[in-house]
Order: structure tokens, then C-alpha cells, then sequence
């Protein structure tokens, strides 16, 4: 129990804390980039974790996301104060207008096309006709000829396939 305690390292700052006096301590005017920042970790600090690179990244990633470093030209930096703050991809939004005091809001109009209006004599003439059975899915049968209606007629009258070419007469040349 005691060894544990004699061989346990110095407790680190957290991640980005170093990365901030990384940052002030480089104190370059375009930023510093990844491995400086590292390498000054590394000096200050001396037993850093075996994931330390990836450590590293994935808390660079978050501070510059959460907007507390901007990256310039593959440096990290801490944003100007005065700047305004950047804003995300994409179109922003439209302002809201508030609403005077006491307005009523309307519910939000429901997607797709809307229902066609019901008329209420044809509601009840089909209340007393009863429930339409659906019609059956595919191609309707064939009606079924009745006897005797003679002949069949197919189509208009003109026999199938392309007309035969016109041939035209030769005449007959002869020499005497």
C-alpha cells in the first residue's frame, strides 16, 4: 500500500490547462501548431501518459470546437476578444419577431397534401349505399362475349405489319 503511494507520479494539470500555457508560453503571433505544442508539454511536464499524442488531439479537437482556440493555417491560437464569434456552416437563421402580448398562435400546418373537402350529401348517400369493397390489385379480366355477336373486329380495318412497297411498272425497252 505504501509503494503505491512512493511510485505513483505527480497528478498533471488537466489537458487543456497545459494547452493554454503551451499555447502563452510559445507565445508566437501566427499560433502554434500541434508538435510544438506538444514538445513544449512534454518539456514542462516530463511523465505524461502513454496515449499522450492522442490525448493531445482529441483535447485540441474539443477546445476548437467549443470555440476557446481558433485554428489558423494548421496553428491553434486563442481568439481576439473583440472579434465577433463564428458561426457554424450553412445558412443561419431567420430572427424571431416576438409576438405582441395576449396573440394567439396558430398550430403548425400538418405535412402533405390536405384532404379533399367532404360534402354532406355525398357523405350521407354513401352512409346509406354501405362500405365500397376495394378494388383488386392487377389488369381487370376480360368481359365475356355474349353468343352471337358475330365476328370478331380487330383493330380499324388494316391488316398488321409495315404496307407492302410500291412497285412501279418497267417498261419494256426493246432494240431493233
Amino acid at each position: 500500500m505504501a509503494t503505491e503511494e512512493v511510485n505513483k507520479p505527480p497528478s498533471l494539470p488537466p489537458y487543456p490547462e497545459m494547452i493554454f500555457a503551451a499555447i502563452a508560453g510559445l507565445n508566437e503571433s501566427n499560433g502554434s501548431n500541434k508538435s510544438a505544442i506538444s514538445k513544449y508539454i512534454e518539456s514542462s511536464y516530463g511523465d505524461l501518459p502513454a496515449g499522450h499524442a492522442t490525448l493531445l488531439a482529441h483535447h485540441l479537437n474539443k477546445l476548437k470546437e467549443s470555440g476557446e482556440l481558433v485554428m489558423v493555417k494548421n496553428n491553434y491560437m486563442r481568439p481576439n476578444p473583440n472579434s465577433p464569434p463564428r458561426r457554424g456552416r450553412g445558412r443561419p437563421p431567420k430572427p424571431k419577431i416576438p409576438l405582441p402580448a395576449g396573440a394567439v398562435v396558430s398550430p403548425a400546418r400538418p405535412r402533405g397534401r390536405p384532404p379533399k373537402p367532404k360534402d354532406p350529401a355525398t357523405v350521407a348517400a354513401a352512409a346509406e349505399v354501405g362500405p365500397v369493397p376495394p378494388r383488386p390489385r392487377g389488369r381487370p379480366p376480360k368481359m365475356a362475349r355474349p353468343a352471337g355477336a358475330g365476328p370478331v373486329k380487330t383493330g380499324s380495318g388494316r391488316p398488321r405489319g409495315r404496307p407492302p412497297k410500291n412497285k412501279t411498272p418497267f417498261a419494256v425497252v426493246g432494240f431493233d
